[in-house]
């Protein structure tokens, strides 16, 4: 059943994300959902607001935090399309958001690449909250073509 809901909501993720692939933003889209209800669901704006740090996950988390009154998030669960980059992961962490779902890996800015393994020795810092789980890969193929076709699109 769980696989069923990730793939729900990472479908809306989806759908913004192609919303962003529309307006010429690099295709991410992020949902936020706590007690099975959307509470947020936006996607990259980096280029409608000029804001390097306007990416969907910022914006999520921002909608989240107003929308239940207060800064952590830990009962809720964030689906987003592209693995969250290092700044993402960081405030992700700050939130202690309590669980991650992306759907494609990131291997060139992926918050992983930043981040020691589980098992790296006690006190090596990681971006995310300790108990913050992360799901990955779900519908990975779509959101991948997804940034595939916009950068093909950007380098013609």
């Amino acid at each position: 059943m769980q696989l069923l809901t990730d793939e729900y909501f990472m479908r809306m993720a989806l759908a913004e994300a192609e919303e962003a692939f529309r307006s010429d933003e690099v295709p991410v889209g992020a949902v936020i959902v706590v007690n099975g209800r959307v509470i947020a669901r936006t996607h990259n704006l980096t280029e409608t607001l000029n804001d390097v740090t306007a990416h969907a996950e910022m914006m999520a988390l921002t909608a989240a935090a107003d929308a239940l009154g207060g800064k952590y998030l830990p009962q809720c669960t964030l689906y987003v399309t592209v693995e969250p980059c290092p700044m993402c992961a960081g405030a992700l962490g700050w939130s202690q958001i309590g669980r991650i779902v992306y759907g494609a890996d990131d291997p060139k800015r992926g918050y992983s690449r930043f981040s020691p393994p589980d098992d790296a020795p006690k006190g090596a810092p990681r971006l995310l909250h300790p108990r913050t789980v992360v799901t990955r890969g779900v519908m990975a193929d779509e959101a991948s073509r997804l940034m595939t076709d916009f950068f093909r699109r950007k380098r013609r």
